[in-house]
């Protein structure tokens, strides 16, 4: 009787077992409903081939089997409702295949994904956050100015910060390098990132010079020392100097062309009219010293002038835009370089066409009218708002969604945008609230604006709210795009 007790008291127990694994195998098949639609992938070829052979794919990745378990059930009602239209994939990062193929695709999804999420859903096109590039694991990642101020007063190792912007370019490019440097002097140094870029970080850039991006800085003990200005470095540049570290050396600032050793006759407000009434045959170049364009033409006129000087019935000269205001507000200057022939002391013709030594030699042994002008975007008639720096803050303070287009008119890719910037402008030109803008970033004290709203390159997109800076751009430039972009504002 014991014996059969003990057998059915056996029996009873593995009938209890069975039920008890039945009741939670039950519940995990109710817990995650697994779509078969979903598309569970380890092995990278065939995670290739999916990507080539189907259109709007959506990757889920996994830490292990069950932790994607609550976004495995919702995507699996999404991948039913997308059915035909688009494909929901899932790898397990877990799994010794799955992890083979998250490391070769450089996720890592045990890391947090909220400001990530936040970026996609701004900007689907745009790149990832470089906390989250596996790369770059020995960076320390900055978001605050509370963890800043905590870094320094904690840390003993000397520390090498680099200020940056998402969307800076010469910050993309130094970024790997600067990973780089951080994996190698790991240990004796910190390196470290932090986006500065948000107005909440104002008063930050202002107490460590930041002025542009990126702006390397340099601590010990808490104490900024020096900044550190080789942005062509490698990582052995900056692992070398950290060994050493060295205030940048000065500048050499730059002889101004009216002092150099010319054969062009420079010109000031209170000159401009005598020298015009002495020599009745005059082509002027107006400039400015930032500006790129006429730096490339200076050596160009430079050699002009001192063929011309040899016997010509014409002399060259200059006037400092930005310096000689009188006399480049009479003659509307507006955009640099811009030349101008005068002839018995009067205005006769402007010539863009003007920017090297034969043309302009050419030019003063048989000046001829320039072929008729072609018609600058701005007096084009469009639904674009054309702003300058007078206008551009009280402007976009009026409108809740302002798209601003910072371009240079001789710029390819800005002449490219233009069309199609255009025809969005004209999708939304009933509505109040939304306006495209653009600003002619050669044109008067626009260079200075937008120097001040980061334009670092043509052309270049900012978004605005209320006049407010929110983020940059990057996606592609087709009608499609941008009007998309501002519907998801």
């Amino acid at each position: 009787m014991a014996s059969w007790n003990r057998y059915g008291s056996r029996m009873r127990e593995a009938k209890m077992l069975t039920l008890v694994l039945l009741v939670w195998l039950l519940s995990v098949l109710e817990a995650v409903k697994v779509s078969p639609l979903i598309e569970k992938v380890s092995d990278h070829k065939d995670f290739k081939k999916l990507l080539r052979t189907r259109t709007n794919v959506l990757v889920l990745y996994t830490e292990t089997a069950t932790s994607g378990d609550s976004h495995l059930k919702l995507l699996s009602d999404v991948a039913q409702t997308v059915k035909g239209q688009g494909t929901i994939a899932w790898v397990n990062c877990g799994d010794s295949e799955g992890r083979k193929l998250c490391k070769k695709v450089k996720v890592d999804p045990s890391s947090k994904r909220g400001r990530s999420m936040v970026a996609f859903l701004k900007d689907p096109s745009g790149p990832p956050l470089w906390e989250e590039n596996p790369e770059a694991k020995d960076v320390v990642h900055i978001e605050t100015e509370k963890d800043f101020r905590k870094l320094l007063k904690k840390e003993e190792r000397p520390v090498l910060m680099m200020f940056y912007a998402p969307w800076c370019g010469v910050c993309k490019r130094m970024q790997p390098i600067f990973q780089q440097a951080a994996t190698e002097t790991k240990g004796k140094y910190v390196l470290a990132g932090m986006n500065v870029h948000p107005a909440e970080f104002d008063g930050l850039k202002q107490e460590y010079g930041v002025k542009g991006y990126p702006t390397f800085c340099y601590f010990e003990k808490g104490k900024f020392l020096h900044h550190y200005e080789n942005y062509g470095a490698t990582a052995k540049d900056i692992a070398d100097w950290l060994k050493n570290p060295q205030p940048p050396q000065p500048k050499t600032p730059e002889v101004p062309w009216s002092e150099t050793d010319s054969a062009v006759f420079h010109l000031s407000d209170e000159s401009f009219d005598s020298f015009l009434e002495e020599h009745p045959a005059a082509l002027v170049m107006f400039y400015a010293p930032w500006c790129g364009h006429c730096k490339k033409m200076k050596p160009e006129y430079d050699e002009a002038a001192e063929i011309l000087n040899k016997g010509s019935p014409g002399v060259l000269a200059a006037v400092d835009a930005t310096v000689h205001k009188a006399v480049s507000d009479r003659f509307k200057i507006s955009g640099f370089p811009t030349v101008k022939y005068f002839e018995k002391g009067e205005e006769k013709y402007t010539l863009p066409q003007l920017r090297n030594k034969d043309k302009i030699i050419e030019f003063m042994h048989n000046p001829q009218a320039p072929p008729p002008p072609e018609q600058s975007w701005e007096e084009k008639p469009s639904s674009v708002s054309h702003l300058g720096s007078e206008d551009f803050r009280e402007a976009l303070k009026k409108k809740k969604h302002a798209l601003v287009m910072f371009y240079a008119p001789w710029c390819p890719h800005c002449k490219n945008a233009v069309p199609h910037f255009t025809t969005a402008a004209e999708l939304f030109k009933e509505d109040r609230k939304i306006v495209y803008a653009a600003v002619d970033c050669t044109k008067g004290q626009n260079h200075e604006l937008c120097k001040q709203e980061g334009v670092e390159g043509y052309p270049t997109f900012n978004y605005y709210n209320y006049g407010k800076f929110v983020e940059k751009y990057n996606g592609d430039r087709g009608v499609s795009d941008w009007r998309r972009f501002m519907m998801l504002q």
